[in-house]
């Protein structure tokens, strides 16, 4: 069977003061979001119904994926209308563009529900207790629909034809459905699946929207004598010290690794070459600074920092909440997403054998 789809974005966002389907998540837009989930879904004959403030992203889109465009009414209904009658296919799936964190599970469920019995509704059980007029309704008997909502070509194509030329309105496609063909079958959606419908969404949709980025550094230095034993900024009293053309702080340098690792942006030789008498003796946390700056202005900020110092002496637990939030100040964030510990080789390897210290960090990053 031919699948189709029609993707939503001629609303007002009213509740919302501006228009939700051009606004950037993770990098992307809300509209593009939903696009590119049915297009993972295996949908490419998609039909997005444009406002005027949406009509460049959807262009963009349709040249970009090979999709058609058609412009939105001034209802939700007489955009869904306007879409189909460019269409032909066997089943086709309505969605709302603002419904960004739809999955190809959620839009092949519903599918397949469209293609057994004629519908598939995505929607899940309400799980809060409902009130109506101060009584208690019973939640095992009521759903709250999502979408998309799918259903055979010509059986929603004919009701919403009745429904215009009745002057019918609806808030869904369901109900269009259900008034000429009787009951619509539901398929199982996400309670992640919500619609970004106000500002105070925002937060939510961030949070899932967000790109994690990991990456992972590791620096090691030889000990020598006459040279401070600096980890993290902090200054640990030792007879030996790490040998570097900065403070050759190995903790702080395999901090910075990590986080420019997961931004893709080089590593520290890069950035701060020891051929560079800019960087003889300096204190790493600066450089920390420095590289976080960048880091920074791609818009990132700092999920969580692992870090593991290798080290057979000195004893380090007594510096490490220190270490922790040196890390912290710098990056501006809380000491709780710096993780710094030590380990020590039992007398095997060049640490054990006070040869150098080794330091390894993972670090995530949130965009």
């Amino acid at each position: 069977m031919k699948v189709a789809a029609v993707i939503l974005c001629a609303g007002s966002s009213r509740r919302m003061g501006r228009d939700k389907l051009i606004i950037e998540l993770g990098g992307k837009t809300v509209l593009r979001r939903s696009v590119e989930a049915f297009i993972g879904a295996g949908i490419r004959d998609i039909v997005l119904a444009y406002s005027e403030v949406t009509k460049n992203e959807a262009e963009t889109l349709a040249k970009e994926y090979g999709l058609r465009i058609v412009q939105g009414g001034a209802t939700r209904g007489e955009s869904v209308y306007n879409a189909l009658k460019a269409m032909d296919c066997d089943i086709v799936a309505i969605h709302d563009g603002a419904r960004c964190m739809v999955t190809s599970e959620i839009i092949l469920d519903s599918v397949a529900s469209a293609a057994k019995c004629g519908s598939g509704v995505a929607a899940v059980p309400v799980r809060d207790t409902m009130w109506k007029e101060g009584e208690i309704l019973d939640r095992t008997a009521v759903m709250a629909a999502q979408t998309p909502q799918t259903f055979a070509f010509d059986r929603i194509l004919a009701a919403y034809k009745k429904a215009a030329e009745e002057g019918y309105e609806a808030t869904d496609d369901c109900a269009l459905y259900r008034r000429m063909w009787g009951e619509a079958h539901f398929s199982l959606g996400s309670i992640v699946n919500q619609k970004l419908t106000l500002e105070s969404d925002m937060e939510l949709f961030t949070g899932l929207c967000a790109e994690r980025r990991t990456g992972y550094g590791e620096d090691t230095h030889r000990l020598q004598a006459d040279r401070k034993l600096i980890l993290g900024g902090v200054d640990v009293p030792f007879e030996l010290g790490l040998l570097g053309h900065s403070d050759a702080d190995v903790l702080t340098h395999a901090v910075i690794d990590a986080m420019l690792g997961a931004a893709a942006m080089g590593d520290i030789g890069r950035l701060f070459p020891d051929s560079s008498a800019e960087y003889k003796d300096i204190c790493s946390l600066i450089l920390l600074e420095r590289a976080w700056d960048k880091v920074k202005a791609a818009g990132y900020s700092v999920e969580n920092i692992d870090a593991t110092i290798i080290a057979q002496k000195p004893k380090l637990a007594p510096h490490i909440d220190a270490m922790r939030d040196n890390i912290a100040r710098v990056l501006g964030c809380s000491a709780d997403r710096i993780s710094v510990k030590a380990t020590t080789p039992e007398h095997t390897g060049p640490e054990g054998n006070l040869e150098c210290i080794t330091a390894r960090c993972v670090c995530t990053l949130k965009r």
